[in-house]
């Protein structure tokens, strides 16, 4: 499995607390409301919202929060954010990937630098490590909904590029424009999916042992804890025995 989908598990596995899990539903809510304020506030006319409502009911958001948040768009309260992306190496070389939200550009600039600082990584231009990634649609199943045969062909059928399927479950990667479509057809065929997103998928990753990941783990979650920062992504690659040890 390729490394940002390892790290999704560790997240998933270490079990949020309630503090994270309110951090992770206020980022969701900017998500919701941006995607709302930019297009239609009908999930069913607008790709994007449609995808932020799923992921954030798939990490059991309660629906008024949802609803909440795009009554925020359509009254035209909260803040004008903006979308940035920031790129840099993590210990060890690992390429990262930080993309953030905010209404105060210098402010989170200056967090994510510090962040990275602090934890032993350097900040780079746009594009420093962006070429070691590639824009996907990636749709989760759990393991139950299928074998890897039944999966794939579903994946075939629904115009979806590659599968990984593992004991945990089935990752399904597409192009990136073609992310509702290929969602929405997977759903008829193999039913609600655990996760649907846009994703930075690693083209080249690095290679890590268990003293490495684990100072990356603490830049990782440093950024994951600025309210600003929606998502990082990295590019390492670890063996199952340090992801066990972790």
């Amino acid at each position: 499995m390729a490394g940002h989908s390892k790290w999704a598990n560790i997240q998933h596995r270490k079990g949020r607390q309630d503090a994270a899990r309110s951090k992770l539903f206020s980022k969701f809510s900017k998500e919701i409301t941006v995607a709302a304020k930019m297009g239609d506030p009908d999930p069913d006319k607008n790709p994007r919202l449609r995808l932020a409502i799923k992921e954030a009911k798939s990490q059991s958001m309660p629906k008024d929060n949802i609803e909440r948040a795009i009554k925020k768009a359509i009254g035209g309260d909260g803040d004008a954010y903006e979308e940035i992306r920031y790129e840099g190496y993590g210990p060890n070389g690992v390429a990262v990937i930080v993309e953030a939200m905010t209404d105060n550009r210098n402010r989170t600039a200056s967090n994510v630098r510090s962040t990275f600082t602090k934890h032993g990584g350097n900040l780079g231009e746009t594009g420093s490590v962006g070429f070691m990634f590639e824009r996907k649609g990636e749709v989760i199943y759990p393991a139950e909904v299928g074998d890897a045969d039944t999966v794939m062909m579903a994946a075939i059928e629904a115009g979806a590029e590659d599968v990984e399927s593992s004991e945990e479950g089935h990752i399904i990667y597409c192009a990136d424009t073609d992310l509702n479509e290929v969602s929405n057809a997977l759903e008829a065929e193999l039913g609600e999916s655990d996760s649907t997103k846009l994703v930075w998928k690693p083209s080249t990753t690095t290679e890590l042992d268990l003293e490495a990941m684990q100072k990356l783990m603490k830049l990782v979650d440093a950024l994951e804890d600025d309210d600003d920062v929606q998502r990082v992504t990295t590019n390492f690659e670890a063996s199952d025995e340090v992801m066990a040890a972790l």
